[in-house]
């Protein structure tokens, strides 16, 4: 079972290398994600600029609906430590 509760949304395309980095970060720190293709489901990038407040290029990660970044600001947050401590309550 795992004991990362928070909701991760990471909309991403399937050639990006960036996404894909920032998925096995995740995954490697066992933090459950739901991807979103904006390659399969056009429409839905509309969607993610709105919410990372007008960001247009993939990977936009959200946690608990707030808007963290993309593959950088994951990777910044996982080196400083941060990152854990989102995921520390269970």
């Amino acid at each position: 079972m795992n004991r990362k509760t928070s909701k991760v949304v990471i909309y991403t395309t399937a050639w990006c290398p960036y996404c894909i980095k920032a998925k096995a970060l995740l995954s490697k720190k066992n933090i459950n994600y739901t991807e979103i293709r904006v390659d399969l489901e056009p429409w839905q990038r509309s969607i993610m600029i709105e919410k990372s407040g007008g960001r247009r290029t993939v990977p936009q990660i959200f946690i608990d609906n707030e808007a963290i970044g993309g593959c950088a600001d994951l990777f910044s947050l996982d080196q400083q430590r941060k990152l854990d401590d989102l995921f520390a309550s269970i």
